[in-house]
């Protein structure tokens, strides 16, 4: 026995418990939190490739740099107190454990497992367990938002956007029929709102410790484990049970794109602004569609429209070439 007394034993014992839940953090984070969030970036990179749906690709940016940051805070859970025994101090620890027993632990488990250079701070501070749910709210925080579009650009069908359709999961109302609610977004923010909710938790645990020891780590622990198994399955059914399935509105789609007097932005470089500011307030004023406004006035031509006005143009980062619109 390295302690000789209950209350070293105790102390021991929890130190050990702190290096099971780094580890097992860890390991939880890699084996369920990293393939369900990887697979969700495919997803919408799946978009992307194909030319005729809907085109995310923005999300998978996101997720992206959501998979980089969980990944960096993730390693900052290889760095272990083990050996400290009380507070720190290594006593009663032999000169063997102390240099052999995080190495050991970093050969079975297979991680880059490192002893802390100072084994009173590794002891009484908690950040690490902060920095890594803050990563996991992060991730929650842009799902939530990325849903929260989901849901209105599948809004419908009457008064709505419409842009979208999510696949139907359930009968929306027991009082409307036909109505359908976008339940699995719903579903993910909820879960947003839970690991916001274990984040500040968390957070105001590993603040309350005193000196060198923190009696809180248990709510810690219990958190952090929530928030990446709920965010697991959240992850999960998201694209099982909605992205897949989602298509495009097409003819929705049409007929903004081609209502709109927001286009008469893309016309500034061509006509000018106050030429394209007059055609915007024509157009609100009397309903008539931008395009037809400009081809009225003889200011572009119709292929010259059909090249600057066209969607895929609109949405990237160049204009077209000058070559293009010669007519």
């Amino acid at each position: 026995m390295i302690c000789q007394n209950q209350g070293s034993f105790m102390c021991f014992y929890n130190r050990v418990a702190k290096c099971q839940s780094k580890s097992k953090t860890s390991l939880t984070i890699r084996n369920c939190c990293f393939p369900c969030i990887k697979h969700l970036k495919n997803m919408w990179l799946h978009f992307i490739r194909d030319p005729g749906a809907v085109i995310f690709h923005a999300y998978a940016t996101m997720i992206e740099r959501d998979i980089r940051r969980i990944e960096r805070a993730r390693k900052e859970l290889f760095t272990l107190n083990l050996g400290g025994t009380a507070i720190g101090t290594t006593i009663n620890a032999s000169d063997y454990y102390l240099h052999h027993i995080v190495p050991t632990l970093a050969a079975v488990t297979g991680y880059p497992l490192m002893q802390a250079d100072d084994l009173f701070d590794a002891t009484e501070n908690l950040d690490g367990f902060v920095t890594i749910s803050n990563t996991l709210k992060t991730c929650a925080v842009n799902l939530s938002k990325m849903c929260n579009d989901l849901r209105l650009l599948s809004s419908g069908p009457r008064t709505g956007f419409g842009e979208i359709n999510l696949p139907p999961m359930q009968n929306g109302s027991s009082i409307m029929p036909g109505k359908i609610n976008p339940v699995i977004p719903e579903v993910v923010t909820q879960v947003a709102f839970h690991v916001i909710g274990n984040d500040t938790t968390i957070t105001m645990a590993a603040e309350a410790g005193q000196m060198e020891l923190n009696a809180f780590e248990p709510v810690v622990f219990y958190s952090l484990f929530s928030s990446i198994t709920s965010m697991t399955g959240a992850v999960n059914t998201l694209v099982k049970n909605c992205i897949l399935g989602i298509t495009a509105n097409e003819k929705r789609c049409e007929d903004l794109v081609s209502k709109s007097v927001g286009i008469t932005t893309a016309l500034c470089p061509y006509i000018g602004y106050q030429k394209a500011a007059s055609i915007a307030k024509k157009s609100l004023k009397t309903g008539e569609s931008v395009t037809s406004l400009v081809l009225k006035d003889e200011l572009l031509t119709q292929k010259q429209l059909d090249d600057i006005l066209d969607p895929y143009a609109l949405t990237g980062p160049e204009l077209p070439a000058e070559d293009d619109l010669a007519g």
